[in-house]
């Protein structure tokens, strides 16, 4: 018996399921959590909104799935990285230029988390909250290695200060773009150019030189 439809029909419910976490990344930046319905996140899917229920158990699942999912993402790509970094200044670098790319890439979530946090249930909340402390210690560790002098408390300061920095691009293309209405803010076809017409690659060297020096220069 052939394994085929079966294979066909997962590969189906598992682009369902990316197109409505897409969605709902779009909308919810636009709207807001609280704005958008499940008609809507179905309609922008291509699904009607109870089928929203076959992959989601609803709207605040459907918002949990996003952030731990994206929280989980960021702690498995910083750890890939400093299994491959050769020496903590590259590993320092790597765990830059990563994060850089993360906010470029996913400027929706990063609006999203920050407004929206508040709507999470418990244990997602809870799950965000720990892989996300994670992540900050694995900067944490590089900074000890190359720092070794500086105290613990300074280094996490630092990382949350340069994640504050690089995070904020999303808030600040968007304020200062002539469109407002949308998808992501750094994106589209338009030789990837964000809404206030500087290109990812400009935005990339501003922010990874900002970042190193931040976090490398003498205290």
């Amino acid at each position: 018996m052939s394994t085929q439809p079966a294979n066909a029909r997962t590969a189906a419910k598992a682009e369902r399921r990316t197109a409505l976490l897409a969605s709902a990344a779009s909308l919810f930046a636009r709207r807001g959590f609280r704005g958008v319905s499940i008609e809507d996140l179905g309609a922008a899917a291509g699904v009607s909104g109870p089928a929203v229920y076959r992959h989601f158990d609803g709207k605040q699942a459907l918002l949990g799935a996003l952030l731990v999912g994206v929280s989980e993402d960021l702690l498995a790509g910083g750890r890939l990285v400093l299994a491959n970094a050769p020496d903590p200044a590259s590993a320092l670098r790597a765990l830059v230029g990563f994060h850089v790319d993360f906010a470029l890439g996913k400027p929706d979530v990063i609006r999203v988390q920050d407004r929206d946090f508040e709507s999470l249930g418990a244990a997602d909340s809870s799950a965000v909250r720990s892989l996300q402390r994670a992540y900050v210690e694995l900067w944490v560790g590089v900074l000890g290695r190359m720092f070794p002098e500086r105290a613990v408390a300074v280094r996490r300061m630092q990382a949350h200060a340069v994640f504050g920095l690089i995070n904020s691009t999303p808030h600040s293309v968007q304020l200062h773009g002539s469109d407002s209405a949308g998808g992501t803010a750094l994106g589209g076809a338009e030789g990837r150019r964000g809404r206030a017409g500087i290109p990812d690659e400009t935005a990339r060297a501003v922010l990874e030189s900002m970042a190193w020096a931040g976090l490398a220069s003498d205290l």
